[in-house]
Formats: structure tokens, sequence, C-alpha cells
């Protein structure tokens, strides 16, 4: 009897043990929609003149407000649940005016009343896009809080009136059991689940939705950090002559020219490791930095260069970004590409200096830490480095060549893009240098070697000069908000709120423990935040076009991709097709990128970088891709040992074969592909297209409402 209560427990920790475990995300991760207070004029927001507000919530505000400069606005918010630190650039504030067009309002400022309302005040500033003004009258008024929009209400720009359309979009309602709405279903937190594997891998495949279903995103994560890498081993062609030798020409030997002097063999191993490999998150994140820290097939020659520069960011994606800058520097493929492997000391060349601080680091313009641009007395931008800090930087990064005798991978006949490179001391410049100046710089002189006489001691100056070099970069405060907002682009948002970037800014400036540039650390921050997190996002600009590979990626995960006809697993020739669509792996147009992080989608504010890919072109190759992909398979050469990759879809044909009506199919298929928010009248659409397909085709109802609800914008566009 006395030990009847251990008895009890051990049941009792038995039956957790069995549960789906949500231990360490057993908080609902939906944040509640912002709500505006409406006047007591139906339709319109309480609002007051900035100048007029005492403190305390007006029992009547006023319904029109003219537009200039200084004028501000303070509008109300019932309460929210903040977190330390939240505040006015958590907001956004926009106005949709009469004739369609939508304008970011800047927030000017924060407060909250004793009984937690939100007084939210911003400036109602004419437009700084052309000549353009805003349209007198009636507009809509609503602001966005962690991806989520508030209700929609009228404010008067100088009066009111005037032919306003209906309010375009108003928010699904977010209750804190998740999304409400008849056609949702799963799991509770499903949505987010699935969300989460679209930012953190390449798709959410069946295995890894259930496995964090048991175990949560937090342990999901430390496992990730944990797992070997590559799942699928990495192709590891020979390095080759410069000009291919009699016996690998493209004319003779196809094969041997295609695997030696083209990104292919990457490309396969790449898009494999997408669909199978259960190193996703590390796979994603060196994705990501390669469209960071760009080199490109279209300079980088043979496939064993460019594998050996995905080695390191993928060796780095967990580590410290300090290492990382250090091994991208001394990289053979990036020396190639940004010509450091050329300059001399008698002729240092700029192009790395300036790409590793533009691109790389800092950006163009000093940042507060929340990555929105500081600016001087007169309003402009205030630069982060000029003309002569790159001269300087370009002394430093003098004298590197490629290790072509006495390194692991040194071969007679060819370049050894595999090594890091190393020092010749004849070439490095010996003069003094001053480099970036900031607050508390670090490394900010590096005084000249007279005295640098033998190689023995050029050596080591050159490699303490470059180790001080890179420390002064990467102590920058500006490398913070610039890399962390670059990799939630990529991830999660293209276009993240000032506190989202601010928050994972203070995560890459310590970890916690002390330590700056933790990898870990910033990517937590990135996936875990709560404006990447939650079952549905409804802020008209939030989320990115899916890019090409993730667009293949995405759906070769939640209907496993196999080969074209179906035999065995894909063999990731699949390049064409991204190429198709504006994006060819491995071989970046520029050292930008694919699309650059700051493209905005003409006539309009919206930050949008992966936009820049599509057109009039692309968008009809998507979804001419998309219905080959999901009707027939892709077969890019039947004749050749490339032979393409079709879907699996057996885990949605019984759904189809359950119910006549496709409803059990569009529910299951809303919840894997769409995160349950899919619209009843967009799947009343579907079910109609699917109902017209013969019942006794399962399988071909399954591809309609794939290919249907695929290339739709609403599916095309991350959220």
């Amino acid at each position: 009897m006395k030990h009847s209560w251990w008895k009890v427990f051990l049941s009792f920790t038995i039956l957790i043990l069995a549960l789906p475990s949500l231990a360490q995300d057993d908080v609902d991760p939906n944040s509640p929609a912002p709500e505006l207070f409406s006047a007591s004029t139906p339709g319109r927001v309480l609002a007051v003149d900035a100048a007029d507000y005492r403190g305390i919530v007006p029992a009547k505000g006023s319904i029109e407000f003219s537009p200039g400069k200084g004028s501000e606005v303070t509008v109300f918010l019932k309460s929210l649940p903040l977190m330390k630190g939240e505040g006015a650039n958590a907001f956004r504030v926009y106005l949709r005016q009469a004739d369609g067009r939508t304008y970011e309002l800047p927030v000017e400022g924060l407060s909250q009343t004793r009984k937690g309302v939100i007084a939210l005040t911003f400036g109602l500033h004419e437009p700084t896009i052309g000549s353009r003004r805003l349209v007198r009258g009636d507009s809509w008024l609503y602001v966005t809080w962690r991806g989520i929009a508030s209700n929609w209400l009228k404010i008067g720009i100088g009066t009111t009136g005037g032919k306003l359309p209906p309010a375009p979009f108003q928010s699904p309602v977010i209750t804190e059991k998740g999304v409400s709405a008849p056609d949702y279903i799963g799991y509770r937190w499903s949505g987010d689940r699935i969300r989460f594997l679209e930012q953190a891998a390449f798709g959410p495949s069946t295995t890894e939705d259930q496995r964090i279903r048991r175990i949560g995103l937090r342990t999901w994560l430390s496992e990730q950090f944990e797992t070997p890498y590559p799942y699928i081993p990495m192709p590891d062609p020979p390095l080759m002559p410069t000009a291919p030798p009699s016996n690998c020409q493209l004319a003779t030997n196809p094969t041997c020219y295609r695997d030696r002097y083209t990104m292919i063999p990457l490309q396969q191993w790449f898009f494999k490791e997408a669909f199978y490999g259960n190193d996703q998150l590390r796979q994603r994140v060196a994705w990501a930095l390669w469209q960071i820290l760009v080199t490109s097939g279209v300079t980088t020659q043979q496939s064993s260069h460019a594998i050996a520069y995905h080695k390191i960011l993928a060796d780095n994606a967990f580590g410290n970004y300090r290492q990382l800058l250090e091994d991208v520097t001394l990289s053979p493929t990036m020396g190639n590409y940004l010509d450091m492997v050329r300059s001399t000391k008698d002729n240092p060349n700029e192009n790395y200096p300036r790409e590793i601080l533009q691109l790389f680091s800092i950006g163009l313009f000093e940042l507060n830490q929340d990555g929105t641009v500081k600016v001087d007395g007169q309003g402009d931008p205030i630069p982060s480095y000029d003309q002569t800090t790159i001269n300087n930087f370009s002394k430093v990064f003098t004298g590197w060549v490629y290790c072509n005798v006495g390194c692991p991978n040194s071969t007679s006949g060819s370049l050894n893009f595999k090594d890091p490179m190393v020092l010749v001391p004849a070439n490095h410049d010996l003069t003094a240098k001053t480099l970036l100046s900031y607050p508390g710089a670090v490394g900010q002189t590096i005084d000249a070697c007279p005295k640098c006489s033998d190689n023995t001691t050029i050596d080591q100056y050159a490699y303490n000069s470059l180790n001080t070099a890179l420390d002064n970069i990467f102590n920058h405060p500006n490398v913070g908000p610039f890399i962390g907002k670059a990799l939630i682009q990529h991830l999660v948002t293209s276009d993240p709120s000032p506190a989202y970037v601010e928050r994972v800014a203070a995560a890459f400036n310590n970890n916690g423990l002390g330590v700056r540039g933790d990898m870990k650390a910033v990517i937590r921050a990135i996936l875990l935040d709560p404006e990447a997190r939650g079952d549905a996002k409804t802020a008209p600009r939030y989320g990115k076009l899916r890019e090409p590979v993730q667009l293949i990626t995405n759906l070769g995960r939640i209907f496993p991709a196999l080969s074209y006809n179906g035999a065995s697993p894909s063999d990731g020739a699949l390049s064409i097709n991204s190429t198709s669509m504006g994006q060819n792996p491995f071989y970046s147009p520029t050292v930008f990128n694919y699309f650059h992080p700051d493209y905005m989608i003409p006539g309009t504010t919206i930050l949008a970088p992966e936009f820049e890919l599509l057109n009039t072109g692309s968008a009809v190759n998507r979804t001419n891709f998309l219905y080959l992909f999901t009707f027939e398979g892709i077969t890019p050469n039947a004749t050749d040992a490339l032979r393409g990759t079709s879907l699996d879809y057996s885990e949605f044909v019984p759904y189809a074969e359950a119910d006549a009506t496709g409803g059990q199919l569009i529910d299951a298929l809303n919840s894997r592909m769409m995160h349950g928010i899919l619209s009843s009248q967009q799947r009343g659409l579907i079910i109609t297209a699917v109902q017209a397909v013969p019942s006794t085709d399962p399988l071909k109802r399954v591809k309609t409402a794939v290919y249907l609800l695929a290339s739709s914008s609403q599916y095309q566009v991350q959220r």
C-alpha cells in the first residue's frame, strides 16, 4: 500500500511517454490577430491627431486627416501579448487606396495604456514613389504584427467619401486552437508543422512531419544540428586540366565532359539529397548560404571546384560565421570567382574586398540593429565604407594562390581547387592599412612590416593581417542585422519586420553564452520566432515566392520523388526544369545571386526578391512544368543516363477512393500543401474539377487536385 504512489507515478510517466510528445512545444505558436478599435461610425478606425493624444483611449476621434510632412496619426489596438522589448518596429501600418495602390506608412511610436491598449502612431506622409500623391477620400487602413493582419477599417485622407471598393482581404479568425474554418483538419498546430518544414527543410515529408509531431520543433532542430552530413555521398570527381583533354571532349565523350566540366553531378546530388536526405536543415541552410556568398558555374569550370566550395558552406552551416568568412576567403573557388587568386601587391584586385563587404557581411549603408538604414542630418543613408576602405582591404588580400604543390590534393597538370589557397610571400603587400571604422572597432589598423625580409616573417605577417581584417569585418555592428535578414529572406519571408530582424541580430551578436556569430543560435532564432511560427499568416505581404528549386523539392517530398517510370528513386535530373523557370542551380548569373535581396515589385513598395525571377515567360514555364510533373513525370532525355523524376501519390489515392465527392482528398491535400487554410470558395472550385474526373480513376483525381493546388498563387507563395 505504501508503494501505490510509485505505481501511479510510473503509470503516469509511461502514459506521458507514449503520447505524441509536445514537451518542448506545448505553447500555442499562434499569435492573436491584432484588432483595431473602430470609431462610433461603423467601419471607421478610431484615430486622432498624434498631437492630441493624451494617454487614454478617446471616446471619439477624427474621421479625416491631411497628409503631409510632419502629419502623424494615432490609432488603437486591443491588448496583445508583446514580448519583452517588442515595440513599434514590430508593427506595420498599410493604407489601401481607392485606386488599388497600397502604401506602407512609417510607424513612429508605440505606447500602452494602463489597461494594455496599444496606441500606435504613424506618419501620414505623401508617397516617395515618383510624383505620386495620396488619393483624397476614404482609404482602407490595416495593421500587421508577426505576419498577421488586423481588421480593415476606413480612414479619410483629406476628406471622406469616394468610390472605395470593398476590402479585398479579411483575416481568417485565429483562435487559441488555430485557424477557425469548417474545412480545417488535422492535429492541433499541424499547419505550423507543415510551414516549419517548408522553412527548415526542402518540404514537408510525411516522415519528418510525424517525427516533429512526436518530438516537437526544438528537439527536431537539436537532432538536425547533430545529424551526419551528407546522407547521400557527394560526388568526388577528380581535378582536371583547365582545357578538357582529348578523351573528355563533349563531342566524343559527353559523359566524361558532363561529369567533369559541368555542374550536373552537383545538381543531381543536390536534388537527391533534398528529396531523400535526413539532414534537411544543414542542406537548406547551405543552399541559402550559397545564394548569399555566391560563386557560380558560369565562371567555375569544373564540378569538383563547385563541390569543394559547397562543402565549405555545409561544414560551416552550423558553425561560426567568422570561421565561415575565413574559409570562404581562402577558398580557391571563391578566389577564382572574385579574382583574389590573381591579386598581387603590384596589382591588387578590388573584386573580393568589395563583395565581402557589400554582399557577405555589412552591406552598403550603416544599419540599426533592426536592419533599418541609418541616415544623416539630411536624411541620406550613411555609407558603411568608401573606396579608400576597399583599397586598403585589397592590399590585405594580396598574394594568395592555388596550392599546386605540397597540399593533399595537389595534382600535376591541374589547378588545386580542393585545398585552401596559400601565400606567395613576394606578392603580399607589406604597407600599413586602415580598415573599417565603427564604435569599438576591432582591428581597425594594420601596421606596416618594414622588417619582413624573409618568407617566414612575411607569411606570418600576411596571415595575421588576414585574421585582423576578417575580425574587423566580423565585429562590425552591421553583420548581425545584414546576414540575419538575408537568412530570414531565404528561409521564411521576403520582407521581415524590423523587430524580427532585431531579434535575429541579437542572437547573432550573442548566443546567450557571450559568443558572437553562432549559426545554430541564429537558425533557432529565425525558425522559432513568433513571426515565423503559427498555423497561418494573414498579412498580405507576408511570405516569399517559392523559388524554382524549392517548388520542385517541396512537391518531391510531399509526394515522394521517384524515377520517371516510378521504378526506383529519382536520379535528381531536374536542373533543366528549374532553369526553365529562371534558376539554374549553382549557375547564378551574377554575384548578386539569381535575384537581388532588395528587389521590389515594379510600381510597388513590396520587397519580394524571388519575384525578380517571375515574368511572363517564366510564369508560363512554371505552369507547364507543374502540369508535366504532376501528370506525366519529367523525362529530360530518355536515351541518356539522366532519366528524370515522377511523383508518388500512393498516400493520397485512398482518400480519392474512399469518397466519391472528392472532399476527403481535398481536405488531405489542403492539410499537407496549404497548411489547412484553403478557402471554402477555392475548395469548392477544385472539388468541381475533381468531380469532372470519373471516380473510377482515383489516381487522375489526385493528380488533378495536386496540379490545381500547386499552380495556384496561394501555393506558389510560401506563407
